[in-house]
């Protein structure tokens, strides 16, 4: 999955952890778990063999309507995704708002170099298109059901 362009302000914003996801457009409906805490880092798609970066953001391509497009946290530990990631994400050291605040994104050998977890998935599961949640709440109602409406892709 190549990462939805959206040319946004470049401006801070604040950390988003507690605010209601982004709902927007055709984009999928991924929830997944790490295996660690990388809330804060930027995602990028590696390619099926992890060894080369194939699909990344500008630094203003960080944004959704203005503010830093974290994932949104859910219960049993669980986050929305809210940037673009597939089952190929690699996270980098880049947290969003040091990313953000870059002139230009680093080339792929410096992305690469700057990975800090390349198999950092534990679940994952696409739960459709974004269209048809019109509550944030409907997100926990996944998670609750055990993602009986998902399609498991690990």
């Amino acid at each position: 999955m190549i990462f939805i362009v959206a040319c946004m302000s470049g401006k801070k914003a604040n950390n988003a952890e507690n605010e209601k996801p982004l709902i927007f457009g055709n984009h999928p409906t991924f929830i997944y778990k790490t295996g660690h805490d990388y809330f804060n880092n930027v995602p990028v798609t590696l390619s099926a063999d992890k060894k080369t970066v194939v699909a990344y953001p500008g630094p203003g391509d960080v944004f959704y309507m203005g503010k830093l497009a974290y994932p949104t946290r859910l219960s049993g530990g669980y986050l929305l995704d809210n940037r673009g990631i597939n089952v190929d994400v690699a996270f980098l050291k880049y947290t969003y708002e040091e990313y953000s605040q870059l002139k230009t994104a680093p080339s792929l050998d410096e992305l690469y170099a700057n990975i800090v977890d390349k198999n950092p998935l534990t679940e994952l599961y696409d739960c459709g298109s974004r269209e048809q949640y019109k509550d944030p709440n409907d997100f926990e109602g996944l998670v609750k059901e055990k993602f009986k409406r998902c399609k498991k892709i690990k």
